[in-house]
């Protein structure tokens, strides 16, 4: 990213409100993982000791909290859906035709139109 002048005052404009809402956020986080259940609590668990605005932290505590989140988020994606329906690796088709949901529309068309080609060039193999 070029270092202009706007992007620059908008860099310094988005950390200035990160400052700002951070308390809000860790009191609206806090008040939503008072309102889980006890299994949700356990998985993520708000430290009192967090210090938020600039104060710094020793190098330890950052670490250990960044281990400590790794192996909550290991735990959550383990229970995380999948999309167990077989697909096609050319076309991305299931057994009933249709495409993934997280496929644009634009890709479809333009998987469509390939499906297309190589249809009529198998049938002009034959």
């Amino acid at each position: 990213m070029a270092k202009s002048l706007r992007s620059k005052r908008k860099r310094k404009m988005r950390a200035l409100k990160r400052e700002k809402n951070a308390p809000r956020e860790l009191a609206k986080l806090k008040k939503t993982l008072a309102s889980q259940d006890t299994e949700t609590k356990e998985l993520f668990t708000v430290k009192e000791g967090i210090q938020i605005l600039g104060e710094s932290q020793p190098e330890s505590s950052v670490n250990n909290d960044v281990i400590e989140k790794t192996e909550t988020s290991q735990g959550a994606m383990e229970s995380m859906e999948v999309d167990n329906k077989k697909r096609n690796p050319k076309t991305l088709m299931d057994a009933h035709g249709q495409y993934p949901v997280w496929l644009n529309k634009r890709h479809v068309r333009r998987m469509k139109k390939q499906n297309k080609v190589m249809k009529a060039k198998k049938i002009q193999r034959r």
